[in-house]
This record gives C-alpha cells, sequence and structure tokens, in this order.
C-alpha cells in the first residue's frame, strides 16, 4: 500500500513538474541574449515567467542565447539559467545573434574586419564552453560596405565576394573554434525567411548546410500588407521542404514569432504551416513576447464562426502544470492552443509531396513566386536539384542559372514528360535555344486583361483587370489553352507546344503576383488541371487556398479568406469518398470527366467532394 501511494505520489509530481508534450513536434522558446541578462533574478523574474508561460502551453527545450547586438551575458548568469531549466527536465542549447550595435536598421559583423573575426570567434568559443548545442539566428550574413570590404572585393560581384567571404567565416570562425573548444558540440544555422536574396548577403545553401551539423527554417511570414518584406502566407511551408531538400534528416525545425500581425489568426497560420511542412521541432521567439498581455482587439473579425483558431475557446482556463485551470493570460496560450489543433492531425499525415519545381543553389529571378503558387492551391516541393524523375514539373525564371537547362527541358520532353515555364523563362532562355523547342516570345507589350477564354470556346468574365504580358507565337506551330482578352484581341495566359514524345506549358505570370489571385476560378482551375494531373489530389475553386500533399493518401486543405469559402475536391476515380480526419465525416464521390493533360490526351474519369472551409481554417482528409 505504502509502494503504491509513492509511486502514485511521484507520478503525480513527475507530471506536475514535466508537463505531457505533443505528440507530433517538439516546441522551444529562444531566450534573447536581453532576456537571458534578466534570468539571473530568478525570483522575480525567471521563475513566474516561467510558470505562467508553461501553465498555456507545453515546452520541450529553450535556446539560450551568449550574445546580441555586442552584449554578451555573463557565465554566473548563465549558469543560473541552465540549471533553473534542466532542473526542471527542460533540454537547453545555446544561441548567438551576431549582430552590431542596433542602428535602427540590421547590421551584421564586418568579416573582413580584423576586430570582428576576432569577437566572432572569441562567442563561438564561449557559446561551445557552455552548450553541446548551438544556434546562429538569423543574422549570419554580411552587409558590410566598408573602404575596407570595397578594396577587399575587387572586381568580384557584391554577392560572389559575400559568398565566399562567409563560407570562409563559417568554417574559420565559428564552426571550427568551437569544435576545438567543444568537440561534441552540434552547430546549427538558423536561415531567415527571405531565401531569394541570401546570395546578396552571403547566405551560401551550397556550402554551408555541407559546413554545419545542421539547418533550421525561418517560418515567420507574418502580415503581408503590413510588412516591407509582403511575404505569403504559404511561404512558411514552401521554405520548410525547400530546406529539407537542401539538408535531408538536417534540417532542425521552425520558427516563428508574432510580429506585425492584425490578429491572432495569423499567428496561429504561421505555426500551423511550420507544423504542416513536417517540422520536429518549432521554436517561439521569444521568451520575452510569450507573457505579452492578450489583447482582445487582435480578436478577428469572422471569429464566432467555429474557425480552426477559436479564440473564444482559445480563453477557457487551462493549466499545463496540472494545477487549476485559470483564464489565459498572455499570447503563449494563443501558441499552445494553435499548436495543439495542429498536433490532433499531424500524426495521420505521412511525408509531404507536391509538384516539383527546380531552384538552382544562388539563384534570383520571379522572387518568391512559388508562395503565390501556393496561395492559389498548387501543392509546391521546391528542390535544389533538377527533378529529372517527374512526369511533371515547374521552372521559373530561376532555373536559368542552370547553363543546360534547355537542354534538360529537351530530355524531359523527349521522354514523353511535361514541363510548364513561366514567362520568366521564356524570356530568360527564348534566345539561349528554348527556340529550338518552340518559337514563342516574350513580347515588351502588355495588356490590360479583364475576360479569359479557355479551351478555346469558354469565355469567363472578370470583375478585375490584370496587366499581363502579351506573348507571340506561330499559329499552329502552338496553341493557347486559356486565353487572357482586352477588346477584340487576347494573349495567352496558358500555352502549349509539343516537342518529340512531350508537352511544353508556358504560364504567364501577371506583372504584380498577387493578381495570380484575381484570376477566375475557372481559369485557376485549368491551370490546376495541368500542374497537378499527376498528383492523388488537386482543387477546384478560388484562390486564398492552399493544398498539402502527403505519400499516404492523406492531405490538408487550408483557406486564407476572410469569408467562408465553398471548394471541390478533385481526386482520380480509384478513389470513391474522402475522411475528414478531424470529425470521421466521409463525403462520397461525385463522378465526372476531366482532360487529362497526358501526351496521348485522353480524358480521366475524375471524382469530386464538395467541401465548406470556414475563414482561415482548414481541415484534414484521408483519401478512401
Amino acid at each position: 500500500m505504502k509502494k503504491s501511494l509513492f509511486v502514485f505520489l511521484f507520478s503525480a509530481l513527475f507530471v506536475t513538474c514535466f508537463p505531457q508534450k505533443y505528440q507530433n513536434f517538439k516546441v522551444s522558446i529562444y531566450c534573447t541574449a536581453q532576456d537571458v541578462r534578466q534570468m539571473a533574478d530568478t525570483t522575480n523574474y525567471l521563475k513566474p515567467r516561467w510558470e505562467e508561460i508553461t501553465r498555456q502551453i507545453k515546452i520541450d527545450k529553450v535556446y539560450i542565447e551568449t550574445h546580441r547586438d555586442y552584449f554578451i551575458v555573463d557565465q554566473k548568469t548563465l549558469d543560473i539559467a541552465k540549471k533553473f531549466f534542466t532542473d526542471r527536465g527542460i533540454e537547453i542549447a545555446g544561441g548567438i545573434t551576431y549582430t552590431a550595435t542596433p542602428t535602427g536598421n540590421f547590421q551584421s559583423f564586418c568579416y573582413n574586419d580584423p576586430g570582428d573575426r576576432k569577437k566572432a570567434k572569441e562567442i563561438a568559443e564561449y557559446t561551445a564552453k557552455n552548450f553541446n548545442e548551438f544556434i546562429l539566428d538569423d543574422f549570419f550574413f554580411t552587409n558590410c560596405k566598408t573602404d575596407g570590404a570595397i578594396k577587399e572585393k575587387g572586381d568580384r560581384s557584391w554577392t560572389q565576394y559575400r559568398l565566399d567571404l562567409m563560407t570562409e567565416a563559417a568554417q574559420n570562425l565559428i564552426v571550427g573554434p568551437a569544435k576545438r573548444v567543444n568537440p561534441n558540440v552540434k552547430v546549427i544555422i538558423k536561415y531567415p525567411n527571405w531565401y531569394e536574396h541570401f546570395q546578396g548577403l552571403g547566405f551560401n545553401l551550397a556550402t554551408e548546410p555541407k559546413i554545419f551539423d545542421g539547418i533550421y527554417t525561418g517560418t515567420e511570414t507574418r502580415d503581408a500588407v503590413a510588412t516591407d518584406q509582403h511575404l505569403q502566407p504559404y511561404l512558411g511551408y514552401n521554405i520548410m521542404r525547400y530546406f529539407e531538400n537542401i539538408a535531408p534528416g538536417r534540417n532542425g525545425g521552425g520558427w516563428v514569432d508574432p510580429f506585425n500581425i492584425s490578429n491572432y489568426d495569423r499567428y496561429a497560420e504561421q505555426l500551423w504551416i511550420t507544423a504542416f511542412g513536417k517540422a520536429s521541432e518549432i521554436t517561439l521567439f521569444h521568451f520575452g513576447l510569450l507573457d505579452t498581455p492578450i489583447d482582445p482587439s487582435y480578436r478577428s473579425a469572422w471569429q464566432g464562426q467555429g474557425t480552426s483558431f477559436d479564440f473564444d475557446e482559445m480563453m477557457q482556463p487551462v493549466n499545463k502544470n496540472g494545477g487549476t485551470p485559470v483564464r489565459p493570460t498572455s499570447i503563449a496560450r494563443v501558441a499552445g492552443y494553435a499548436l495543439e489543433t495542429a498536433d490532433k492531425i499531424m500524426g495521420k499525415t505521412g511525408n509531404p509531396v507536391g509538384i516539383k519545381s527546380y531552384r538552382p543553389y544562388n539563384s534570383i529571378g520571379e522572387d518568391f513566386l512559388h508562395n503565390y503558387l501556393g496561395m492559389i492551391g498548387l501543392p509546391m516541393d521546391l528542390r535544389p536539384e533538377f527533378p529529372s524523375k517527374d512526369n511533371i514539373i515547374l521552372l521559373t525564371e530561376t532555373a536559368k542559372f542552370d547553363p543546360d537547362i534547355v537542354g534538360k527541358i529537351k530530355n524531359q520532353l523527349t521522354a514523353g514528360k511535361t514541363v510548364v515555364i513561366t514567362s520568366g523563362l521564356l524570356r530568360a532562355l527564348q534566345d539561349k535555344g528554348l527556340g529550338d523547342i518552340v518559337e514563342l516570345r516574350y513580347t515588351d507589350r502588355k495588356a490590360l486583361v479583364q475576360d479569359f477564354m479557355i479551351d478555346r470556346r469558354k469565355m469567363v468574365y472578370n470583375d478585375t483587370p490584370i496587366l499581363m504580358q502579351q506573348l507571340q507565337y506561330l499559329t499552329n506551330d502552338s496553341w493557347e489553352i486559356v486565353s487572357g482578352i482586352a477588346g477584340e484581341n487576347g494573349w495567352p495566359v496558358l500555352h502549349m507546344a509539343d516537342y518529340s514524345k512531350g508537352k511544353l506549358y508556358v504560364f504567364t505570370i501577371p506583372d504584380n503576383f498577387a493578381d495570380l489571385y484575381n484570376l477566375p476560378p475557372q481559369v485557376l482551375n485549368k491551370i490546376r488541371e495541368v500542374l497537378c494531373a499527376n498528383l492523388n489530389v488537386s482543387i477546384e475553386g478560388p484562390s486564398d487556398i492552399s493544398l498539402y500533399l502527403y505519400d499516404n493518401d492523406a492531405f490538408i486543405v487550408e483557406s486564407f479568406s476572410d469569408y467562408e469559402t465553398t471548394l471541390k475536391i478533385v481526386t482520380s476515380d480509384k478513389y470513391s469518398k474522402i475522411t475528414d480526419l478531424g470529425t470521421n465525416q466521409q463525403f462520397p464521390g461525385e463522378p465526372g470527366r476531366q482532360p487529362s493533360y497526358s501526351p496521348d490526351g485522353s480524358n480521366q474519369l475524375k471524382n469530386r467532394y464538395t467541401i465548406t472551409l470556414k475563414p482561415h481554417s482548414f481541415k484534414a482528409f484521408n483519401l478512401e
């Protein structure tokens, strides 16, 4: 009896001190050096804040930063913080942010400067002495244009100079010195969300993932309008998959912050998308922000409809520490609620799959376009290597950085496969060999298109005019699948050319990528038919819907619209129903034929399933 009582009391104590964690991912908190500085006061700062945060969210790990903005946390304070967390069963790691004194804009270290080089090395060594793992926050790049940097650059471009400099700095100032101090240390580099422009500041995706023990992904998208980055929500998923393809099995997780949001749904969406990308760990930035009081004005206008993020349900009393439930007080609960929502379904999904698209290392062109495509229901699978094995691939302007790209396109087509290129890549390649496949020209003329013709027989009228490039082609050498119409004239929006046993499509991208969202649903459906022809699932309906596919016949659809949306799920006829993984509700298929964009041109029997999504909500399904 005494033994049973002891086991019961010990178990209760264990649950109280070491709360149950999420099933499908770890959750971490990043503590900035300025957060850590205050942790020397455990009584008034660290302990009460930690208890309040962990009452509202379950935490597995903390990153304890040693340096930021030329401030270094002293050893005594580090020891207090490390002991506090390890005593509570929390995994610890170090962190470094290589920023200089704040000037209003981010100022990096100057890795050509002897003083900064010495300091960077000393910080890495100090951190390695204290931790067996540490991560570099976003800023391991250089934006210095000092007289010394200008002289050292010489005739090289700034991009090439910085790529060379940061590869050398990674080896000789960070990883090498850290491992000499602590041979067991793992050094991780966290990359930010602006991946299209990395090379210009020295982030080298071709070399650094091989130098560091692992990489980490910034999945912050915040608000597309209110921030100067203007990143689309889908980026959080797309970048997770791209980095996983760069360093398979060594992409440690995704990183989210609550900056620049107009409602809590936007914070939740960033966390969900990170989970949808199969992040093994999700890091919340940062400790000092997580006790920010909940602001009722951040309750979105569409609340009260049973949305995936339910503000009123989130505000119900809770205590993840096992004590008496208390009404939530801070945004830690917003994160906790969002992660619990995602955790319920992620264990039912397999490995992500999608439309393969090729972005060579250190390339640029049609910046961040894949994320806009993800927002019109095209499931992206961005890769640094040419996806020659796939029957349908998408190539954007970034592919021009591969000097052999035209030959690779020809190989796909002669093998009977389909290649879809964007108008940006057409412009880049039309005088570099693409004319051997199709004589199609990107002109200097533009048109304000408002109406569309589909398959040369169905006219669709649109409320919003869209500025598009005029492409020019030889009659009967290639064909318009979708035409943009202005007055009594028209131009290709989706164009097809035969070559050998394959098909080449050209997708005309509007001047403003966001105008993709203004394309009529019928036009979007035709684009999806072509690009998703080899996938088990596609959608029909408006934009602002994203589709996430997995290799176990599971999929997720997510709405970013402020309004309720009805759409159709489209599958092959081998599936007769879909099941909602959250409610177990089943949807029977509605049979119908759809053109096949395989080379033989045959029609395929498809099943369609009508579903409705609440504003800014998602549903997960399984095919049966």
